[in-house]
């Protein structure tokens, strides 16, 4: 997965608030990486919203 791509939530690994969940789903672009535990890393995505949250590479496929 690559900065610039649309990717769509397919699955949300944790429990998470209901903000988060509304993204199930929907698709945005990925602006960045994070190291979740020193050893994954998660994909930065940005919405049509303008909000951005991270998630596990197995979450979302691409778009």
């Amino acid at each position: 997965m690559e900065i610039g791509q649309k990717v769509k939530v397919i699955r949300l690994r944790d429990r998470v608030s209901s903000t988060i969940a509304q993204k199930l789903g929907k698709v945005g672009m990925i602006e960045g990486y994070k190291v979740t535990d020193g050893a994954g890393i998660g994909v930065v995505v940005k919405f049509d919203d303008n909000s951005a949250t991270w998630f596990f590479e197995d979450e979302i496929k691409p778009a």
